[in-house]
């Protein structure tokens, strides 16, 4: 690492001597950058001590940052390379599949295995892998816990090969926690410290903690002052084999908070206020930055909080500076006494340190809330966005309803059983807040369910799930806390969580249950139903496990609308649970009292939630708990030795992660039996000349989508339909359907994956009338209307088209990608056969990952879509003019049955000329091979 700058400067902490490259000496030069936001000064010293003259980083480069114009939209490219990797195992595993593949793939080509290893410390977290299969009952944990291990024993078999196998790799076992919540607790650094060799010897260099994710809330790190945000698993994998993210510098958004949230009002009720101005905003592609005096009394948990939601709100990141607070989260959280001295001692002397006096950055624009002025309120039934006051939830969902049932017609089955046994059904035990109210399914969609022998109504906006899940919730002790106050005012007063409700508690560490314990509100939560499932990313990814099959019966009887309420932060169609249409996120306090109502169709502002044991109506009010309670529980009931307790030998595992028994090899040995983990196609046939980008001719559509199709509905995820492509290849290994698990479980097997993308059930191609699921038209030869199509999965479309090589596109509309960093949603595009990807615009991730696998994005020009070209699907497309990626548009010509043809430009969105030489090379992975092939060879 070279400083021709000059700016290289030492500090002390605890007798170490520490080398850092000095912003505040650069700023003699470049005097702007002590203007520059705190993000944006992390950017440029990571520019600055990654200078290699100009192979990546140059002086220009640091210079443009040093210089940045807060108002000039993104144009400069610049390298950005982070500190280290952080893995969850559902992305984790298929990039270590990877990665072992690459080193089978760089011995074929003249290399060595050894070459293919993480240049950076690499961390995986196992938290994605356990489902609720068992709620309600004390020993739900331990159930659920050794159901975890036989699904994904194979797994788990190579995540042991592949720590032993891989240096600066390592693994926290399954059963510890969220990812991100054990990233913010423990694993987060906020300032490393590195032996570097700066060409005259080593030297211990401190330089600021960033981290590339496996999944977009990553960002959650942020509220550490981390600077940190999801990629995909290609994106990641080319980190963690030390090559730098290429990136335009980015635009600031600052954020200014003032004042205090009022009594009552949670950091749950804050960020989804925070998610809806961000989106009304727009800062898809930009940083966010949050200042002002509001921080001042804002607890770290609650700025995790915020930062967590980035995707939700479509930035990069949303960051908080290091200040006081964080120095006291530091050393609440069990951290080192020499590490805390030096993240306060080098965030002084770089200008990184926040307080009263710091004075405001320059920002490309801003916005402004008075935390007074945030109400209690959900989000939904589909987006994280769709922001609901608490005392507009009873009419939001009439709404809602209204729209999701406009052409519903209630089931015969359903009719008759109300005609046969009407008498009976008066007397069924009542879903709404009334109790006199009945099953009448001739005015009213209704379904009688048996629960444990005894008969129940179900309704539209049942709560057929409750759960006190997700990142973005549990690591706040103020939220959590309040769940377990409602739940023992509830209970006092006789108040139980409604049969129909499933309910679960998955807390993101051991921590929460410890506080849970010694508060004595863990009992409490017991008591109205909600048990301890597992330590992971549960209902949020929808590991909601499967409804009691009455349930579900009644939910399909009559095509009711129910509901599930979560402490997460996706909602999105399909996503938690395949008959749940209405998904509203919200704090755990209200998560456990919508148990209570069991309906979201209700006023919780004016109706009772129910009755105590003297026939009482039992407000909402009368359960909440005051700030002054729940702070009062924080500060006597955690502390650090909490921390100690539970990170202490946080790599050891279980007895039954230790048992598991693994290959001692370079190679991985692969086995054709397994069905979860496989060596991928991805470098077959590969040579050290890398295949350019040639035009398009010729192209079938291979589906054609409306706005805001999410990598949810790209990429499998959830349960696996026994009907499904991939349920029957599972079926044709001789895999039960009781064993398919997930296909988030299953993403080291191609065959899984590639078979579920756009498999979503709630998918809507435009090509198919209306039709929802993963289903398209397969045109033979090149006239066919859509009346010619033949109906099939889109995945058994796709290959009948490579049977006859005919390239593939996907059509797309506005924010085609959002969500979830899921590289599969990439990995199985391309897979398919589809070679370039044409939407109205993408969302910041995917469009990144669709370049890391080797295809091409496009855009219409603004105005422009398939329907004003009056595209439907049938058509063939040649895209030409592409220059090999040098050009920045393509001509697109659509030709139809009859010989007739459309012509339009379109934008090629390859960002910067490291995005073009990913895609001539086929993707990064190949990219980063023949480098390392070619090193190899030479030096042999």
């Amino acid at each position: 690492m070279s400083d021709i700058f000059n700016v290289k400067d030492t500090l002390t902490v605890a007798g170490k001597e520490y080398a850092y490259y000095s912003l505040p000496t650069l700023a003699k030069t470049y005097p702007h950058i002590e203007k520059l936001p705190f993000c944006m000064k992390i950017v440029l010293e990571n520019l600055l001590r990654n200078e290699d003259g100009g192979q990546s980083v140059g002086k220009e480069h640091i210079e443009a940052v040093a210089n940045w114009d807060e108002g000039a939209a993104p144009s400069q490219e610049i390298a950005f390379m982070p500190a280290r990797v952080v893995l969850q195992d559902f992305t984790g595993v298929p990039s270590v599949v990877d990665l072992a593949a690459m080193r089978d793939a760089v011995v074929k080509l003249g290399g060595k295995a050894e070459q293919i290893n993480p240049f950076i410390p690499s961390e995986l977290v196992v938290d994605h892998s356990v489902q609720v299969d068992v709620y309600g009952r004390e020993d739900a944990l331990d159930l659920n816990k050794k159901i975890e291990f036989q699904r994904n024993n194979e797994r788990y078999e190579f995540l042991h090969w592949g720590r032993q196998a891989f240096k600066n790799f390592v693994v926290v076992p399954p059963a510890t926690g969220i990812v991100h919540q054990v990233n913010l607790e423990y694993l987060a650094r906020v300032v490393m410290a590195a032996a570097v060799d700066n060409g005259d010897g080593v030297e211990l260099t401190a330089y600021p903690d960033t981290v590339f994710g496996t999944d977009s809330h990553t960002t959650m790190i942020n509220g550490i002052g981390v600077l940190g945000w999801g990629v995909g698993g290609i994106e990641a994998e080319a980190a963690m084999l030390g090559q730098p993210s290429s990136m335009l510098i980015p635009q600031v958004v600052g954020f200014e908070l003032t004042g205090q949230l009022s009594e009552g009002v949670t950091a749950t009720d804050l960020v989804l206020r925070v998610v809806e101005m961000l989106r009304a905003h727009g800062v898809v592609g930009k940083f966010v930055e949050f200042y002002g005096e509001g921080l001042n009394n804002m607890p770290l948990a609650d700025r995790a909080t915020i930062a967590n939601m980035a995707p939700e709100y479509g930035a990069t990141c949303g960051i908080f500076p290091i200040d006081q607070i964080a120095i006291e989260y530091l050393r609440l959280s069990g951290r080192d006494a020499a590490q805390i001295e030096l993240v306060e001692k080098y965030a002084k002397a770089q200008g990184l340190w926040h307080d009263a006096d710091t004075e405001d950055a320059c920002y490309s624009s801003k916005l402004h809330l008075d935390l007074a002025t945030v109400q209690t309120s959900l989000a939904g039934p589909k987006l994280p966005h769709q922001r609901i006051n608490l005392a507009d939830m009873h009419k939001s969902f009439s709404s809602t309803l209204e729209t999701m049932t406009k052409d519903r017609k209630a089931a015969i089955k359903g009719k008759d059983r109300f005609e046969e046994e009407g008498g009976k059904q008066a007397q069924a035990k009542s879903l709404a807040a009334e109790p006199s109210a009945f099953c009448d399914v001739t005015s009213n969609f209704c379904s009688i369910v048996d629960i444990n022998d005894e008969e129940y109504n179900l309704r539209d906006g049942a709560v057929v799930i409750a759960a006190i899940t997700s990142c973005t919730n549990t690591s706040n002790p103020a939220v959590m806390i309040g769940a377990g106050l409602v739940a023992r005012n509830a209970a006092a007063k006789g108040l139980t969580a409604k049969p129909w409700v499933k309910t679960s508690l998955a807390p993101g560490s051991k921590v929460v249950t410890d506080y849970l314990e010694k508060t004595k509100l863990m009992d409490e939560l017991e008591k109205i139903g909600f048990y301890l499932v597992g330590y992971g990313c549960t209902t949020c990814i929808g590991n909601s496990g499967p409804l009691l099959e009455s349930i579900e019966k009644g939910i399909e009887e009559n095509n009711l609308v129910a509901a599930a309420v979560l402490s997460g932060n996706r909602n999105f169609e399909g996503r938690i649970h395949s008959h749940v249409k209405a998904n509203y996120l919200a704090s755990p306090p209200l998560v456990v009292a919508y148990a209570l109502a069991g309906t979201v169709d209700i006023d919780m502002t004016t109706q009772p939630l129910g009755q105590d044991r003297e026939g009482n109506d039992v407000f909402l009010k009368d359960i909440w708990p005051t700030s002054a309670e729940i702070n009062e529980l924080i500060a006597n009931n955690i502390d650090a030795e909490m921390f100690h307790k539970n990170y202490g030998e946080v790599f050891n595992g279980s007895k039954e992660w230790n048992a598991i028994a693994s290959p001692d090899s370079q190679l991985y040995p692969w086995s054709e039996a397994s069905t979860y983990i496989q060596n991928p196609p991805f470098f077959e046939g590969m040579t050290m000349e890398p295949e350019g980008i040639p035009d398009i001719e010729n192209a079938r559509i291979l589906g054609m989508f409306g706005d805001s199709i999410t990598t949810d509905h790209i990429s499998p995820a959830g349960n696996i339909d026994a009907d499904s492509p991939a349920g029957l290849y599972l079926q044709s290994r001789g895999v039960m359907e009781a064993d398919f698990n997930s296909y988030g479980s299953r993403r080291g097997n191609d065959a899984v994956m590639t078979r579920g993308t756009f498999a979503n059930i709630r998918i809507k191609n435009l090509m198919m009338d209306g039709k929802e699921g993963g289903y398209t038209y397969y045109f033979k030869g090149d006239k066919a209307t859509l009346k010619d199509g033949k109906q099939m999965a889109i995945y058994d479309a796709a290959m009948k088209y490579k049977e006859d090589k005919r390239p593939l596109v996907v059509l797309g509309g506005d924010e085609y990608g959002s969500g979830s960093s899921r590289d599969w949603a990439a990995k199985g595009t391309i897979l398919l056969g589809v070679k370039a990807v044409l939407t109205g615009s993408f969302e910041r991730i995917h469009r990144s990952n669709l370049v890391g696998m080797g295809v091409l994005p496009l855009t219409f020009k603004e105005g422009e879509n398939a329907q004003t070209h009056k595209l439907d699907g049938s058509e063939v497309l040649s895209i030409t003019g592409l220059n090999n990626g040098e050009s920045k548009t393509a001509t697109v010509t659509a030709t139809r049955a009859d010989g007739s043809t459309e012509t339009f430009e379109v934008n090629v969105m390859l960002q910067t000329p490291k995005e073009r030489e990913y895609v001539r090379h086929g993707g990064v992975l190949h990219y980063v091979l023949r480098h390392l092939a070619s090193d190899s060879i030479n030096a042999s």
